[in-house]
């Protein structure tokens, strides 16, 4: 098992740049599973999810090649099977992904319980009931732990579809499987991320006919046949989102290429409130946190356009450094909290209700202390934090780190961050 070790570093200065977004990547790839035809995906991330989804593809029976760092290749001419690998489905929760497209070509998906960060029940219900308005049948097989989902007889049809939650995950599946269903789709309270608008304007060069993607009506009219597309990835907001923070949490100067700063506008505003210059122009983002005194601001998570989820966890690091005290409420996800205990651990102080609210006391000179990665984005929030703690931070289970960001380690040591990657045996 890998660890980062993480020093006191100083204001970090420099520019990084963005690379392709994890969560617009994985839907697109299994988009590919729609068509006979070659789909060719650019700046795809090094990631492990990347890999894991790779490996389903192929275990569907694609073809996949990567011809030149960033750009996918990807031929499903031949499905060989409709059910999901059981191992590589625990290893990722966007392997659901794969169950809108092959039940859209080919009828049917068995699929297994899906795995992931252990963030909240994150339920597939949604999407299950997206498949059912379009006709398909879901049997659940308890003795396999998965799923029996079959379109009808001549194939899945068009309805009118209400999410009782914007889910993005439902909302992608239900895009792909509605673009070859026979005729027209609308989808009601579905997810505005970018990420789905990527996916739609990916699906619509292969031919898909989908309107409204970015807003909560998405409409869907079926056609028989999808071809193959070259499209490129958008960069990831997250990633954007998290060195933003990392200027802001060790009082440097970044600037931040290839990030869309629409994608990221409730950073933008919440770091604005702490006191945080943020500039946009032509070359990037500019955040400069060298002058005057941070002070605290509140936070609520909410779907897109709100403040992301995602970047809680590593704000929440930036907010126990701040003047002043700052609440954090979680609307999204209800087991999100997780690295509070870690936080804690380093000196952060951090109270909690019900999991759902956090209270942080400002103004705290944090120390190193062994911690966990306990998610993707608090394994980030960690090293965050280890930034500025006094001594040496020590964080574990680093796997869940390198499912979401590329090159995290090379990316900071280029912005003077003190921090090594080592194999346990190393320690």
């Amino acid at each position: 098992m890998a660890k980062i070790l993480v020093n006191n570093s100083g204001p970090l200065e420099g520019e990084v740049k963005i690379s392709g977004a994890k969560n617009a990547v994985l839907p697109l790839m299994a988009a590919t599973l729609l068509t006979p035809d070659t789909c060719v995906i650019d700046d795809v991330p090094d990631l492990s999810d990347v890999m894991v989804m790779r490996k389903m593809l192929e275990s569907f029976g694609a073809v996949v090649s990567m011809s030149d760092p960033g750009k996918l290749s990807v031929n499903a001419a031949e499905i060989t099977t409709v059910e999901g690998d059981a191992e590589l489905v625990s290893q990722m929760r966007a392997s659901t992904m794969a169950m809108g497209p092959l039940l859209a070509r080919c009828g049917k998906v068995v699929m297994p319980l899906p795995g992931g960060c252990t963030i909240g029940k994150r339920p597939i219900d949604l999407h299950l009931k997206g498949f059912k308005a379009l006709g398909a049948t879901v049997t659940e097989d308890l003795e396999n732990s998965s799923i029996i989902i079959e379109a009808p007889k001549g194939g899945l049809v068009g309805d009118a579809i209400y999410l009782d939650f914007p889910s993005v995950g439902a909302t992608e599946n239900i895009l792909m499987a509605a673009a070859l269903a026979k005729g027209p789709t609308i989808l009601e309270n579905a997810a505005k991320e970018p990420e789905i608008v990527d996916l739609a304007n990916m699906l619509n060069k292969m031919g898909a006919k989908i309107k409204g993607a970015g807003t909560d009506t998405i409409r869907i009219t079926g056609v028989d046949e999808l071809s193959g597309a070259i499209h490129t990835v958008i960069p990831d907001r997250i990633e954007c989102g998290t060195f933003m923070l990392a200027a802001a949490i060790t009082r440097g100067k970044v600037l931040i290429r290839n990030g869309i700063p629409g994608h990221v506008r409730p950073i933008i505003a919440k770091l604005k409130e702490c006191g945080v210059s943020v500039n946009v122009d032509e070359e990037g983002i500019l955040v400069d946190a060298t002058k005057g005194n941070l002070v605290a601001t509140d936070i609520k998570t909410l779907p897109y356009p709100g403040f992301p989820t995602d970047i809680q966890s590593p704000f929440m690091a930036f907010l126990t450094t701040v003047e002043g005290t700052s609440v954090v409420r979680e609307t999204v996800f209800e087991n999100r909290f997780m690295h509070v205990v870690e936080l804690n651990r380093m000196g952060a102080d951090i109270s909690t209700d019900n999991s759902r609210e956090a209270t942080i006391p400002g103004g705290k000179q944090l120390h190193g202390a062994k911690v966990r990665s306990t998610d993707l984005r608090a394994g980030a929030a960690m090293v965050l934090a280890g930034l500025v703690a006094t001594g040496t931070t020590e964080v574990s289970e680093i796997y869940h780190i390198e499912r979401g960001y590329e090159d995290f380690v090379g990316k900071f040591k280029s912005l003077g961050a003190d921090l090594m990657r080592v194999e346990e045996h190393d320690v």
